[in-house]
């Protein structure tokens, strides 16, 4: 049954409304989640503070338009679901590799991160990119190893003439 032409105009504002909050948006295809699948995927999405939403394709592209997002045209073809991603896009992309990994499904179609529109390949290659922690140590290691190697060669020379010194000591003391 359809929706009254008041209520979609009421859903078309809130879902732009939630995609000008949106820091990012993931798009997938829902095809063949069980409820307790998408309840699942839900729950582990909104603890990366993200949001999924299964939203008819023409409201969403409505909405999408009102926001000033450029066309998502092909990723809004057959069942989507959106992810409105409002913390950390890496983290939330992460996740939801996470969840396909678990279950093999949902299909990532692409998404919309910071003023671009990229493909479920990108996508897939931001889930890669390791959390903060991990990418600030590897940084810090990488500035650090020019330092050591530097430290660790004057200590073999220092040693080295230390040894050189004391060689000739004793061989003066002979």
């Amino acid at each position: 049954m359809p929706l009254p032409k008041e209520d979609k105009i009421r859903l078309v504002e809130s879902l732009e409304q939630q995609i000008r909050e949106s820091c990012a948006l993931l798009l997938t295809d829902y095809r063949g989640l069980s409820v307790a699948e998408i309840t699942t995927l839900r729950r582990k999405l909104q603890e990366s503070t993200a949001e999924y939403k299964v939203v008819k394709n023409t409201l969403f592209k409505r909405a999408a338009e009102q926001a000033q997002i450029p066309d998502l045209g092909a990723m809004l073809e057959g069942p989507t679901a959106m992810v409105f991603v409002r913390g950390d896009a890496v983290t939330t992309a992460r996740t939801l590799y996470e969840f396909i990994k678990e279950f093999k499904i949902p299909v990532v179609k692409g998404g919309y991160v910071e003023g671009q529109v990229l493909p479920a390949e990108q996508i897939e290659q931001l889930a890669k990119i390791p959390p903060r922690p991990v990418l600030y140590s590897q940084m810090l290691g990488a500035m650090q190893s020019p330092i050591v190697g530097l430290v660790s060669t004057l200590q073999g020379m220092i040693s080295n003439l230390v040894y050189t010194l004391q060689a000739v000591a004793e061989k003066k003391a002979a």
